[in-house]
């Protein structure tokens, strides 16, 4: 069931991409990276067996038969309803997997410069994100009217919110770590 799951998951990147305009299944594996790879990855090994089930299907069109890897796909209507369908699909979390959050629960175990080190990674890594997102709205703002952008722009969203909240979570934690007293 995990499996299934995970795999609709990669059918919703695939062909969501697809729809947004045709691409080469490298085109696509960039701008699945560039653009999803905020709240979504996606293994680039599934990408091209994807590409090749969904063609089979029926989903997907090569504009110009022939290999896999240089072939312009394009989402076709049955695709789209797919695509639509799948969207529609109650979502499947994944349990959360945190490394960092892992080491901090432990982390009496550890020297509290590690601890400290690795929160303040976390803060700054929070601080580029939210810069970085910063310049992404700027450049929806600027861009052409897209019916894409809303739906954009509600992501970016939820990727500032998180970044912010991973910025006070991270300067909170430093304050708690501080406090404690070291023999």
């Amino acid at each position: 069931d995990t499996y299934m799951a995970r795999h609709s998951q990669t059918e919703i990147a695939v062909l969501g991409g697809l729809s947004v305009e045709p691409m080469t299944g490298y085109g696509l594996r960039a701008a699945i990276a560039e653009t999803l790879g905020y709240f979504w990855s996606e293994s680039f090994g599934q990408i091209y067996p994807t590409l090749a089930h969904l063609e089979k299907e029926g989903l997907v069109r090569r504009e110009a038969p022939g290999k896999t890897s240089g072939s312009v796909f394009e989402i076709t209507a049955k695709g789209l309803a797919r695509l639509r369908s799948l969207l529609a699909e109650p979502i499947v979390s994944a349990l959360p997997r945190n490394g960092l959050l892992l080491r901090l629960f432990f982390g009496r175990l550890l020297e509290r410069g590690e601890c400290e080190s690795m929160l303040r990674t976390a803060f700054d890594h929070a601080q580029a994100q939210l810069a970085l997102f910063g310049h992404i709205r700027e450049e929806l703002e600027r861009g052409e009217s897209n019916p894409n952008t809303p739906f954009w722009q509600i992501t970016l969203a939820a990727g500032q919110h998180h970044a912010r909240a991973e910025a006070a979570w991270a300067q909170e934690a430093l304050g708690i770590l501080y406090s404690i007293e070291v023999n």
